[in-house]
C-alpha cells in the first residue's frame, strides 16, 4: 500500500537573502524513506533544508511537510512544525556546560514535556537507540566526535518526530565513524521515520544506498 508523502514540494524556488539559489524544486519523500541530498558546497543543499524547517520562507509553488503548508505557515506555528522534525547539524550544537542527560532534558522542557517519569523513560529510550545508554552522565567534551553526533541524533529523536533532517551530519567525522552515523540514520528510517541526509560524501551512499536528489546548476534532479 502506497503511503502519502510526508514531504511534498512542487515548483518551489529557494531564496537566500533575496538571491535565487534553486528554482522549480519538485520532489516527495514518503514515511520510512531515507533520501540523500547531494551536491557541491554552495549548491543549495543547506538552504533547501533550512526551507524545510521553515527557516527560509516559501514564496511560490506548493510545499507540504508533516501536515503543514509552508507557504501559509504562521510564525507561531513554526515551533509546532519543528516538534515533528528532528534536525541534526554538522557541528553537533550541544550545550557544552551540561551533561548529555541535561542537554536532552533542556530540550524536552523547552518542548513542553512536564511528566518527569515519562521524560526519564524517553531519555533512556533515545540513548539506547543511539548506542549511548551508559553515557548520559558524561559532559560532551568527554565524548568522541562520533558520540557527540549520536547525542545530537538522540536530541533530534527526543520528541518522536516524523522526519529527521540531517545537514552534513558526518562532515566533522572520520570515515569509519561516519559509516556508523549513516547506519544509525538508516535504522531510524526503518522504524517508519523519513530521513533526509545532505552530504557530499559519496562513499557513504555507496555503502548505504538510497534514493538520491542532486543539487546542481540551480536545480534539484533525481539521480541514480
Amino acid at each position: 500500500m502506497e503511503t502519502d508523502p510526508i514531504i511534498q514540494l512542487e515548483y518551489i524556488p529557494v531564496y537566500q537573502k533575496n538571491i535565487l539559489i534553486l528554482s522549480n524544486v519538485s520532489f516527495q519523500v514518503r514515511p520510512g524513506e531515507l533520501v540523500y541530498l547531494i551536491g557541491k558546497t554552495g549548491s543549495g543543499k543547506s538552504s533547501l533544508i533550512q526551507m524545510l524547517y521553515a527557516d527560509l520562507p516559501v514564496l511560490d509553488g506548493t510545499a507540504q511537510i508533516a501536515g503543514y503548508d509552508l507557504r501559509k505557515i504562521k510564525k507561531k506555528e513554526i515551533p509546532y512544525l519543528r516538534r515533528k522534525l528532528g534536525i541534526v547539524f554538522q557541528d553537533f550544537q550541544l550545550l557544552m556546560d551540561r551533561t548529555v542527560n541535561e542537554n536532552l532534558i533542556f530540550l524536552m522542557k523547552a518542548s513542553g514535556w512536564k511528566d518527569k517519569r515519562l521524560m526519564q523513560e524517553q531519555l533512556q529510550d533515545v540513548l539506547v537507540k543511539v548506542g549511548l545508554a551508559t553515557k548520559g552522565f558524561k559532559m560532551p567534551n568527554q565524548l568522541s566526535g562520533g558520540e557527540q553526533q549520536r547525542v545530537a541524533i538522540a536530541r533530534a529523536l527526543i520528541n518522536n518526530p516524523e522526519i529527521i533532517l540531517a545537514d552534513e551530519p558526518t562532515g566533522n567525522l572520520d570515515p569509519e565513524t561516519s559509516y556508523g552515523i549513516i547506519r544509525l540514520l538508516k535504522e531510524i528510517s526503518e522504524t517508519g521515520k523519513s530521513v533526509v541526509v545532505a552530504t557530499h560524501n559519496y562513499s557513504l551512499i555507496k555503502r548505504y544506498p538510497a534514493r538520491i536528489l542532486k543539487c546542481e546548476n540551480g536545480k534539484v534532479y533525481t539521480s541514480t
